[in-house]
């Protein structure tokens, strides 16, 4: 269905980023229909809700880590051999990464994780001229909020200054400039795409 929506010239290719093997495929598809990339926009994050430090187990922190971090950072390291001098990576990070939100320890620090990995890359790449850049949304409406307690949105929405939840829409247009020409002096930047939750 998502093929669909988006059009011509797309392939699918379904996959877990926290996996490995996937990678592999993913990128063995590209390389066989596209022949290189020009730009990588590393989306993954999974967030358990409200698990305080205390209920934190070893399988919470890995698969929120598997996820986020391990499997930007391999996403982002399998893409670069198929990379062109001059591209540009963005990866997902989180507003929460800045903010330390209660019961939410594990996804805040594995979002901050993202934020860092981003700066090293950036200078790690900097010969290439590839640019490196992360999108920090806040709330934002999609399918993570489904089910989620109206209070907790409703308690999320009176501390964003802008007065709403985003729209997907929103962090498309911010991913559009970070992918395109129009930034082509930034890089290393953390762009918060949250009505000004985290700034204010």
């Amino acid at each position: 269905e998502a093929v669909k929506s988006i059009g011509s010239n797309v392939t699918g290719v379904q996959g877990d980023a926290g996996k490995l093997d996937d990678l592999d495929g993913l990128y063995q598809t590209v390389e066989r229909e596209k022949g290189r990339i020009d730009i990588l926009y590393a989306s993954a994050g999974l967030s358990e809700l409200h698990v305080p430090i205390g209920g934190v187990t070893e399988e919470h922190f890995d698969k929120t880590f598997d996820l986020n971090v391990r499997g930007t950072l391999f996403t982002v390291q399998k893409a670069l051999p198929l990379f062109k001098d001059g591209g540009a990576i963005i990866m997902t990070g989180s507003i929460a990464g800045l903010k330390g939100f209660e019961g939410l320890g594990v996804y805040n620090a594995s979002k901050a994780a993202v934020r860092s990995f981003a700066r090293t890359l950036a200078n790690d790449l900097k010969q290439r001229n590839i640019r490196v850049n992360v999108i920090s949304p806040g709330p934002i409406d999609t399918a993570a909020h489904v089910g989620m307690p109206k209070e907790v949105i409703n308690a999320f929405v009176s501390l964003i200054p802008l007065g709403r939840i985003g729209q997907p829409e929103e962090i498309a247009r911010a991913a559009l400039f970070l992918a395109s020409d129009d930034s082509s002096f930034v890089t290393g930047v953390e762009l918060c795409v949250d009505g000004g939750l985290a700034q204010i």
